[in-house]
């Protein structure tokens, strides 16, 4: 097979998701010359089946909700029924202005896209459609796809993946979620602000089981609260079509039924086929195996996103592919502290974090040198204009620094860029209790749980 055009590049990345592009994008900033490789749309998962279509269906939710319950603020509206034609219309406008957008920046950094299926032919080279692309490094970048359990056969219609719940067509009149991590809770919660009564299955013994175990609670409190069922604690056992739907039967014999059932169990790395193990690259479970600096056993490939064992988030995936383009150009890479990133389920109310559990912090300082705070949302000004309820829970080494802060209510993920501050930069809680946040506003918060947390509470009980 001949290289197309002769040309070696300095960077073939395969896979234009959040870390392909990001990377490709930062290398050709830094002066590489570098070929982006991608079968379907650039953007990924993220863009066009993930984090935007999703958060789009989660706002109109919101929108709905609130003309449900606008009197409670002394406004008088009608409200006549969820349009999925207008609501898909609005999503897929939000994602087509940034795929544009995108394609726009790839071009203007002179990065030689190229579009069909890539598969690794040695460890320096992708061919594509009957072309090779030669490299003197590789970049694995090929992402997920829902996952599903043996003998649970998706078939888009009664039995969908979250691929096809963004385009669902209606608004189902009874759905069951199974699986209550993020992306079951999202569609839970926007399709219940759509009028669909939603039981969610989860197999954990919480809701967003990787959550504090108090976050967890005030969203199972939150759900319950706004007719969201959950069943915890128990895993599926098989599901069944009905006349008008779906039968599933979980474990303990419990029997659910609603017209259509999400399965939400996580995502899957794509790598079969692909010719990653014939290369010699080390894998587990599907994932691409990497070092701190997402070097593979191979020398000239790297591997980045929801390819590897790394938390799959397209954040995660930006970062991880600035530090493979960093390194490549020269430059010092820092290994990402995972504890480090933001998490955000966007549900109603919102879940975000960032650092470790309380429970995680005892297993690692012992019991003894940890001290958590909750702050509650009741005494927070903005927080009671919105109407909304939840905390903030502060996780500190006794005498050092917070190393995890966990919040839950409305709007709490627009909150999580100065609790990683806070974490990132090991800030003691005097040092935040000393700045200064503004009034009224949700961002006071968390000012006035660290004045709390040392010792000199505000608006807050001693």
């Amino acid at each position: 097979m001949a290289n197309d055009a002769g040309t070696v590049f300095d960077l073939v990345v395969l896979g234009g998701g959040s870390g392909g592009y990001a990377a490709a994008l930062r290398a050709a900033q830094l002066g590489l010359d570098v070929a982006l490789i991608e079968k379907d749309k650039l953007g990924g998962t993220c863009l066009h089946r993930g984090c935007i279509p999703t958060k789009a269906l989660l706002h109109a939710g919101e929108i709905a909700d609130q003309a449900r319950e606008a009197e409670q603020f002394g406004v008088k509206t009608t409200f006549e029924g969820v349009d999925m034609p207008g609501v898909h219309k609005y999503k897929d406008d939000v994602i087509s202005g940034l795929y544009k957008g995108l394609q726009g920046l790839v071009a203007s950094r002179k990065i030689t896209y190229i579009t069909g299926e890539g598969r690794l032919s040695s460890p320096t080279s992708v061919d594509v459609d009957g072309k090779r692309i030669e490299g003197r490094h590789i970049l694995l970048a090929t992402g997920s796809v829902p996952r599903s359990l043996p003998g649970l056969e998706i078939d888009g219609e009664r039995i969908i993946t979250s691929d096809q719940a963004l385009v669902l067509d209606r608004v189902p009149k009874s759905a069951i979620v199974l699986g209550g991590g993020v992306i079951g809770v999202e569609f839970a919660s926007a399709w219940k602000s759509f009028g669909t009564e939603v039981t969610v299955i989860e197999g954990m013994k919480h809701l967003v089981p990787v959550e504090d175990e108090n976050s967890s609670k005030l969203l199972e409190r939150a759900f319950r609260k706004r007719g969201i069922k959950f069943n915890l604690g128990t895993f599926f056992s098989k599901a069944e079509y009905t006349d008008n739907g779906v039968k599933v039967t979980l474990a303990d014999g419990k029997e659910f039924e609603a017209e259509v059932l999400l399965v939400a169990i996580g995502r899957g790395p794509v790598s079969q086929g692909l010719g990653y193990e014939e290369q010699g690259i080390a894998m587990d479970r599907g994932f691409v195996l990497v070092d701190g600096q997402m070097r593979t056993n191979v020398p000239t490939v790297s591997a980045v996103g929801d390819l590897v064992p790394t938390l799959q988030l397209a954040h995660v995936g930006f970062a991880e592919g600035i530090l493979v383009a960093e390194r490549l150009a020269g430059l010092k890479a820092v290994p990402i502290d995972y504890d480090g990133v933001p998490r955000v389920t966007y549900c109603h109310p919102e879940v975000a974090s960032v650092g470790i559990t309380e429970a995680r912090a005892k297993e690692v300082y012992g019991a003894d040198k940890v001290v958590a705070l909750k702050y509650s949302l009741a005494g927070n000004g903005k927080s009671k204009i919105l109407k909304t309820a939840g905390e903030i829970k502060l996780v500190q080494v006794k005498d050092g620094p917070v190393v995890g802060v966990h919040m839950v209510g409305d709007r709490m993920g627009e909150q999580v860029g100065e609790a990683q501050l806070i974490y990132n930069w090991e800030a003691l809680p005097a040092e935040v209790a000393q700045l200064i946040h503004a009034h009224p506003t949700q961002n006071e918060a968390m000012g006035e749980a660290h004045l709390a947390l040392a010792g000199k509470p505000l608006h807050a009980h001693d």
